[in-house]
């Protein structure tokens, strides 16, 4: 096998486990090319002659990942989300393991499913996104959790939640598809994977071949007028499958527009990004192909996944 390897040294813990996944996968005659940032050098960069490898190690957190798969987006080279982050959301979705080893493995074993991807753009710049983006009360828990994730782990986001119980609200003019809607709310989020921190779950369905994104208005005044829907999620793992209750509106849609007064901040799969709406976002069905476990081929793989030709008609 010919692999590069693109390692965010950033990203997590910084305890280095993609060394060992290096160790575990290379056999005799392999080819193992490991490209480095620490944020300074763009990823877009390394990855001009990626067509040339077998397969692309995305090794980082969620916005790595979504960066590299960003680029690679509609080219059908396969790439492993490393979980060198802090929540690994994506490989959480994915039922991926998470030792190194294991994960040489399941690259060898060669099981890869084609997913969607978002893409929002923001003025002139454009941004891809693997398990959700949006504006608001998420992308100001995104940015309190920052300092924090490194110690803290995935409780860092937790703690920014319960800092700021009186978030920012704003009235959303939005268009799906081209239908026009309005709500208030704290926020707005894109869903591609359904699932968060905690093996808690957004929305119910959790549908990333489906060739639409879920789209939800997080209502209330205050962050605990979202307890309820909190509930709902923690209900939702047991198996009870509850509505999310009237703290949330959720939608579907391919094509996705949102201005909000007063203007709210915007993230992109944890990142903040510094900038604030108005954006637009779609769905790119079936652009990106990542390795999957045995498990995760077995949960998406009945999933009839959205044809890019089909998503044009």
């Amino acid at each position: 096998m010919k692999l590069l390897v693109i390692n965010n040294l950033n990203s997590g813990y910084g305890e280095g486990a993609v060394y060992d996944f290096v160790r575990a996968i290379a056999r005799d005659g392999d080819e193992v090319c490991l490209r480095s940032t620490d944020g300074s050098t763009d990823v877009t960069t390394m990855l001009d002659d990626a067509s040339s490898f077998d397969a692309v190690i995305a090794s980082g957190g969620d916005g790595t990942v979504a960066a590299v798969s960003y680029v690679l987006a509609n080219t059908s080279i396969p790439v492993l989300p490393f979980p060198a982050g802090t929540a690994n959301l994506l490989a959480l979705n994915l039922q991926s393991p998470n030792e190194p080893h294991a994960l040489a493995k399941m690259v060898r074993a060669g099981l890869t499913l084609d997913f969607d991807l978002g893409e929002m753009t923001v003025g002139d710049q454009s941004f891809g996104f693997v398990i959700m983006a949006g504006a608001g009360y998420d992308a100001a828990i995104m940015r309190d959790a920052k300092p924090h994730k490194r110690i803290w782990g995935p409780m860092a986001y937790f703690s920014a939640a319960l800092a700021n119980v009186t978030p920012q609200k704003s009235h959303f003019n939005i268009e799906l598809d081209g239908k026009p809607i309005e709500s208030d709310g704290l926020g707005i989020l894109l869903v591609n994977f359904a699932k968060i921190q905690f093996d808690l779950a957004v929305t119910h369905d959790n549908l990333p071949r489906d060739g639409e994104l879920g789209v939800v208005v997080l209502k209330g005044k205050t962050a605990i007028d979202l307890l309820p829907a909190l509930v709902a999620t923690v209900l939702d793992r047991d198996g009870e499958h509850p509505d999310r209750t009237d703290s949330m509106e959720i939608y579907t849609a391919r094509e996705v527009s949102v201005v909000a007064d007063p203007p709210m901040e915007v993230q992109f799969d944890g990142e903040t990004s510094g900038m604030t709406t108005p954006f637009t976002a779609r769905v790119l069905p079936g652009a990106v192909r990542y390795y999957v476990s045995e498990e995760g081929y077995e949960q998406f793989a009945g999933e009839e996944a959205v044809t890019k030709d089909a998503s044009r008609q």
